[in-house]
């Protein structure tokens, strides 16, 4: 029998006890029946998240799900980053989403950047190979990057320095996928990196958040999506239908798994995996 391919779902963490509740009495045990190689958890821009993303990496972990928390420097210092590393080791914890992170609003200018290999090559010096790490990859390329080229060559960089593998930033075109793992080849990336995939579900933070990312909505899309006007319903429908066969393409042209960014709901990721067969 074929192996079926990892998946592994991304939340971030809760503003609000009731958000807290919701997430790890029904939205993680609902996911976690699909069989999901690990859940990770954001980290905000700067680490304005630091101790929320903790409690709940660690709330999860308690009731016995493999949790990956990301992680970048942002504002913070080694030894802050360095005792933050400590408590998830002594915590069980063996993953690390490893990121350069967002610089939070206000701090521009004056905010000093340390680059996702930095804190690869940090996270190996300070705990060796405790740690699965994995960094994020851009098919559409990140839109700060000099030129598609160059944004390969760091992406390279972060797997010189020790990690285990990638998630991309989400998409809609699988041949913008399956061309950029072409050029990582070609330079002498082995290392799996996985699909990131979104689900359509508000379309409207949807289309402005991408903007932002640089990720792109192909036009065909759009224009269906605008044709349902304000049938919720049927975006919704459309939106599962899309996702479904962006994933069945990925996965039938030899992708190594799928990480959905859920938004911290089952629906539509369940419906999605479900179709697809993926259901541990």
């Amino acid at each position: 029998m074929a192996r079926q391919p990892e998946i592994s779902f991304e939340f971030f963490p809760p503003k609000t006890d009731a958000g807290r509740e919701k997430l790890l009495a029904q939205t993680a045990p609902a996911l976690a029946e699909l069989g999901p190689g690990f859940f990770s958890v954001t980290y905000g821009a700067g680490g304005s998240t630091r101790d929320r993303t903790f409690d709940t990496v660690t709330a999860l972990a308690d009731r016995g799900l493999t949790v990956a928390p990301h992680l970048s420097f942002g504002g913070d210092d080694e030894a802050t980053i360095g005792d933050l590393l400590d408590r998830y080791k002594a915590r069980g914890i063996d993953r690390i989403v490893a990121l350069r992170g967002d610089i939070p609003s206000g701090n521009g200018a004056g905010a000093t950047i340390v680059y996702a290999n930095e804190l690869v090559a940090f996270i190996r010096e300070r705990t060796g190979d405790h740690f699965h790490i994995e960094v994020a990859a851009y098919p559409e390329i990140h839109p700060q990057a000099l030129s598609y080229e160059s944004d390969i060559r760091y992406l390279k960089g972060k797997f010189d320095a020790g990690a285990n593998g990638g998630i991309t930033q989400y998409f809609y075109s699988p041949e913008a996928y399956f061309y950029f793992l072409d050029r990582c080849a070609a330079i002498g990336i082995e290392a799996p990196i996985v699909p990131g995939i979104m689900p359509i579900t508000n379309y409207q933070n949807l289309a402005r958040f991408s903007r932002n990312c640089g990720a792109e909505i192909p036009r065909w899309i759009c224009q269906r999506i605008e044709g349902f006007g304000d049938d919720q319903e049927s975006i919704r429908e459309f939106g599962i239908e899309v996702v479904t066969q962006l994933c069945g393409t990925l996965l039938d042209s030899g992708a190594p798994g799928l990480h959905f960014y859920t938004m911290n709901q089952v629906e539509p990721t369940r419906q999605i995996c479900e179709n697809l067969g993926l259901k541990g």
